[in-house]
């Protein structure tokens, strides 16, 4: 088996494009059709299916794709210890983060570990939580930093840097002024939260089911993907929104949006390291890891 057609293969999947895939890896798009129909007379079967807009797997093509990523992986992991055990560090890593980590905290840690390691090459993937864990459960990505716990067995987890989220309210708003509000002054002002699978909503669950609430007690206007939808939500009078302080800390100082705390609710939370519970963590990944929690010892 060709392990160079197999990851032409793997990123046919990834990118769900003949010629997508074929850009990423510097290959023609007939270059690539070649490679796949070579896997496929190996293996007698159809593995990607041609007849949708997209590239799309057969069953038999999710299989291979799963056996692939975990060869085109192990191959990484042998060729980067193979550098360390010559000490060196080199070879390719990608993480990934849900939106607050991977937007304000993560890239500064990337910066600071390529220039002390320039043979590495990073990539950072950004999504929700259960994004980035399924992305670990698939070898996708090794490391991630996640703002909320899983509860899948095949997952390890543990905390790495505490968070504050806030409620906020646009400059101008009655509330302006005040530090906090109580739960039951909530229940009826329109709301904005993020989307199912966000860290951020989990944790305000929590917060709120702490405190005899639930979310479907809040009048909710919108949901949103992303944090910046929020903000700019908030700022033009949707509703009002929980967020990590770190998202919001330019407007807070600006004066455009209004911070304060909800009554009793606890709405502090950890960003947890997160990784595979039952594969061996790689040489650059445990390098990083080490790099990672340093940087943040440092910072603060």
């Amino acid at each position: 088996m060709d392990l160079w057609q197999l990851q032409v293969f793997c990123k046919v999947i990834e990118l769900k494009s003949f010629s997508k895939a074929g850009r990423a890896v510097h290959l023609s798009q007939p270059t690539v059709s070649s490679h796949i129909k070579d896997l496929e007379a190996q293996f007698n079967t159809r593995l990607i299916d041609r007849m949708s807009r997209e590239a799309l797997p057969t069953k038999s093509g999710e299989l291979l794709y799963q056996y692939g990523k975990r060869l085109i992986n192990l191959r990484s992991e042998a060729e980067a210890a193979m550098a360390e055990f010559q000490g060196q560090i080199k070879g390719e890593l990608i993480v990934g983060a849900s939106t607050i980590p991977g937007s304000y905290v993560l890239p500064r840690v990337i910066a600071g570990f390529t220039n002390d390691y320039p043979d590495v090459n990073m990539s950072l993937i950004i999504g929700d939580t259960q994004e980035i864990v399924d992305d670990i459960l698939t070898s996708t990505i090794e490391v991630g930093v996640v703002g909320a716990l899983s509860e899948d067995k095949n997952i390890r987890q543990a905390p790495l840097l505490e968070d504050e989220l806030c409620l906020i309210v646009p400059k101008g708003h009655r509330w302006a002024d005040r530090k906090s509000i109580s739960v039951s002054a909530l229940l009826n002002e329109p709301f904005v939260v993020r989307e199912y699978g966000s860290g951020t909503l989990k944790s305000f669950e929590i917060g709120l089911k702490g405190n005899g609430f639930k979310l479907a007690d809040l009048n909710i206007a919108a949901t949103m993907g992303s944090n910046e939808a929020i903000r700019q939500a908030v700022k033009h009078g949707a509703g009002f929104a929980v967020v990590s302080r770190q998202a919001v800390v330019d407007d807070l100082a600006s004066g455009a949006l209004h911070a304060m705390a909800i009554g009793d609710l606890n709405l502090n939370r950890f960003f947890y390291l997160t990784t595979h519970a039952n594969r061996s963590a790689s040489p650059i990944g445990r390098t990083f890891v080490r790099f990672l929690k340093a940087t943040l010892l440092k910072i603060g």
